[in-house]
């Protein structure tokens, strides 16, 4: 399934989660390059997150930014929050999110925040089980808002008005 958001037609602001100097050995020594994760949003709903790797870390940003432009996503949101609790996984990494009453702030930590503000959602809560590794949490993040949907999304897929699912 093909992602349809037209990146150039958003105002999207670049973070950069983390940078590593990562090393494969070859017959000759070591080969060194950088490895960073980006995450891209408008902080109205749309955010991604890319990899990029280059010998020079100004390339493997800009390879990282393009990476994150083409996944972008956008998130479901519930006035300043999001609609339901769910589990995202990615790798070993798990992150728990959940909604927040008006006024909570994002409480999360390291990539996870990043990813909940790019996005633009103000009330949250989420908390990482497993895996601490920032890419795999940026990631699980990601996963996460995805599978998000709202009453509307939902009564459309069952073929029931919002009255009968919410009860």
């Amino acid at each position: 399934m093909r992602n349809t958001i037209d990146a150039s037609k958003l105002d999207l602001n670049e973070t950069i989660v983390n940078i590593r100097r990562v090393a494969k050995t070859v017959k000759g020594g070591r080969n060194m390059r950088f490895s960073v994760t980006i995450v891209v949003g408008d902080h109205e709903g749309h955010v991604g997150v890319g990899l990029g790797k280059a010998q020079e870390i100004p390339e493997a940003v800009r390879k990282a930014t393009e990476d994150a432009k083409k996944n972008l996503i956008k998130v479901p949101m519930v006035g300043t929050t999001i609609p339901h609790k769910i589990i995202g996984i990615f790798g070993a990494g798990r992150v728990l999110i959940m909604p927040a009453a008006e006024g909570t702030g994002v409480i999360a930590g390291s990539s996870v925040r990043t990813v909940l503000e790019s996005a633009g959602i103000k009330d949250v809560r989420a908390k990482s089980v497993g895996s601490n590794n920032t890419g795999n949490m940026a990631y699980a993040t990601l996963e996460g808002l995805k599978e998000l949907k709202t009453v509307e999304d939902v009564s459309r897929l069952r073929g029931k008005t919002k009255e009968e699912i919410l009860g």
